[in-house]
């Protein structure tokens, strides 16, 4: 790929791209993305810990569709206005980009107090085209899940107590990664991160000059005669790799 095609993405998660991004852990992407967008090192990945339902799975890629929830209390519209939004917010997913990755904030709290995804929202998300969730509420049905679907939660809860869609297509701030709808998202068992537009196909690149410049300093540091001074020489050669 040349360093024109990394300038520009044309929006399309392509199974070529998605395949490049999945090689590399979500660690290994929020490094690329100190080297490509500096200054957006201190934001745009979770800061909060999330349960990964399924960690032997490749890293979940794909386009954000967002929404809020709740289940501490009731809705407040009543049943038809209810099932008008329910069936909104389904038709939303629907209709997006695919693959996509639904971000779902749960407005009682990080944690949750009751479960939208379970066996059954799992198989019908994934039949619109949805690889996975990040949320900082519950789930549950964990044995049950639609195959190959992942979920990143902040707890495994048992009830759905009172859950409900609240809004959707809106910005979202789910353990502390603030999301729109469109972004890009990379996650895996260590959380999540928003990768930008810009910097989508160039990733892989820079993911690769970095592990040149780390595997410098580890094969040093795994030498017997390894002292400070072989550590000074490995982290001056590492600078020189661009």
């Amino acid at each position: 790929m040349s360093d024109k095609d990394q300038e520009v993405w044309d929006g399309e998660l392509t199974p070529e791209l998605i395949a490049e991004l999945q090689t590399m852990d979500t660690p290994t992407v929020c490094n690329a993305l100190e080297l490509i967008v500096p200054k957006r090192r201190g934001y745009g990945f979770t800061t909060k810990h999330l349960v990964c339902t399924r960690p032997e799975l490749p890293p979940m890629v794909g386009i954000a569709r967002t929404a809020t929830i709740r289940a501490a209390h009731p809705s407040d519209l009543n049943g038809a206005d209810a099932r008008a939004l329910s069936d909104a917010y389904y038709a939303y997913i629907d209709q997006g980009s695919k693959p996509s990755v639904v971000v779902i904030q749960d407005l009682d709290g990080h944690g949750g107090y009751g479960c939208l995804w379970g066996e059954v929202n799992s198989n019908i998300h994934k039949g619109f085209g949805c690889v996975g969730l990040v949320t900082d509420g519950g789930v549950r049905d964990l044995p049950d899940i639609a195959p190959g679907f992942q979920m990143l939660a902040a707890s495994v809860l048992p009830s759905h107590a009172f859950v409900h869609v609240v809004d959707f297509s809106r910005p979202v701030d789910v353990a502390g990664m603030r999301v729109v709808d469109g972004d890009v998202i990379h996650a895996d068992q260590h959380g999540a991160v928003v990768i930008p537009h810009s910097a989508v196909t160039q990733v892989k690149a820079a993911a690769e000059k970095i592990a040149r410049r780390e595997a410098l300093i580890i094969g040093a540091a795994q030498q017997p005669d390894f002292d400070i001074e072989k550590l000074r020489q490995a982290q001056g050669d590492a600078a020189e790799i661009h």
